[in-house]
């Protein structure tokens, strides 16, 4: 009897054994692969048109998530949609990396509470530091630290953004060396400041140099489009948008409710972006902006980041994405429009980053001029940038 209590608690030892080794090694890269699809693989063929044009392009994609997935963004992968070697392969010259720290379980476009924590279980199992199992500003800072690390190791293969020098220097840098790509940091939601605006302070000093208000729920900051009560700036919420003004911080409206959109604009001294969207012009939805809403955002000299996933375009393809390009530049002006991608956003897309050109080419096909594509695929985005971040 002794001997088999034994072998049963060694059976017992090595399933556990086993099944931590899922739940470290294996579970993270499949959530992510899962979560992560890209509809066609790569490599993707454009005409010699659109890939002499897009060889020329400065690009700025204004959000991306691939830091929730605990990836080294220096090794190329076979899965997800976003990594450094991608991204120059791409033409990416600069991506906005912002930081997810809080999405709720049953995630929707509703109507979504803040009781429960679908990052907390990936936070574990992707072995973060103890501190963020339960901290969202640990979790942001976290994130920043692994960028940084990131940047460090990659042998000036990859530069974070923070003022308007580093950007100057790095596209005078780029000019001889297109094998290099810009990061910057920016969060999903300013549930990360824990309620205080002063905390605006320590995500500038820890990198961060874009915000939004909201994620997919309300937090003390503000409403979100899809949280419960949908309401405007709170007071809190709107200290900490002047804050980061005088910081030199870009204030992301990206999945704001209508109060907190209208709220934002009647106080922005300087060009808002909505970082990923769609407009209801082409694919009507409470995810999407209003024409509205998208007039109020130009007046301000604001940017709009056109999505590539199908509740933003209502599609699959980069001709969909370049018809909700079209009414916006239709109906405000190209000058206002931007690349908002959500790579490695829990979305699945039409490519993945090495595909870009084939946004291009649907430019093309939609007549955008080749002005006007220059301003979308990352002009606006940097004229934006160097009027807005700290000298």
């Amino acid at each position: 009897m002794k001997r088999i209590l034994k072998y049963g608690a060694g059976l017992l030892a090595l399933l556990a054994a086993v099944g931590a080794a899922v739940f470290f090694l294996v579970l993270p890269d499949y959530v992510a692969d899962t979560f992560n699809e890209v509809l066609v693989d790569p490599p993707y063929q454009v005409s010699d048109d659109a890939a002499a044009l897009h060889e020329t392009l400065t690009v700025a994609d204004l959000h991306a998530d691939p830091l929730l997935w605990g990836r080294d963004l220096l090794e190329r992968t076979d899965y997800g949609q976003v990594d450094v070697p991608r991204l120059i392969e791409g033409n990416v010259a600069l991506q906005v990396f912002s930081v997810v720290s809080k999405t709720p379980s049953g995630l929707n476009i509703e109507a979504n509470d803040d009781d429960s924590d679908n990052v907390t279980l990936l936070a574990i199992g992707q072995l973060w530091p103890i501190r963020t199992w339960t901290n969202l500003k640990e979790r942001a800072l976290y994130q920043a630290e692994r960028l940084r690390d990131m940047a460090e190791r990659s042998n000036g293969q990859l530069v974070i953004i923070r003022t308007r020098g580093d950007l100057e220097s790095f596209l005078e840098r780029r000019k001889t060396e297109p094998g290099i790509v810009a990061g910057l940091l920016a969060l999903e939601g300013a549930h990360v400041l824990e309620g205080d605006p002063a905390n605006v302070d320590v995500m500038f000093q820890a990198g961060y140099r874009m915000m939004s208000a909201t994620h997919f729920f309300d937090n003390e900051m503000a409403g979100s489009a899809h949280g419960l009560e949908k309401g405007g700036l709170t007071d809190a919420g709107r200290v900490m948008v002047k804050r980061m003004e005088e910081l030199g911080m870009i204030v992301d409206i990206a999945h704001g409710s209508a109060a907190q959109i209208d709220n934002v604009l009647a106080m922005a001294t300087k060009p808002v972006v909505v970082s990923h969207t769609g407009v209801k012009g082409t694919c009507d939805n409470n995810r999407n902006l209003s024409g509205e809403q998208l007039q109020a955002i130009a007046a301000n000299g604001g940017l709009i980041g056109i999505g590539y996933w199908d509740t933003a375009i209502c599609g699959t393809d980069a001709a969909a994405i370049a018809k909700a390009q079209r009414h916006v530049a239709d109906l405000i002006g190209a000058e206002h429009l931007a690349l908002g991608s959500d790579f490695d956003g829990a979305v699945a897309t039409p490519f993945d980053t090495t595909g870009l050109a084939l946004i291009t080419e649907a430019m093309l096909e939609q007549d955008f001029s080749e002005a006007e594509i220059r301003q979308a695929m990352g002009g606006n985005q940097i004229r934006v940038l160097l009027e807005t971040l700290p000298e």
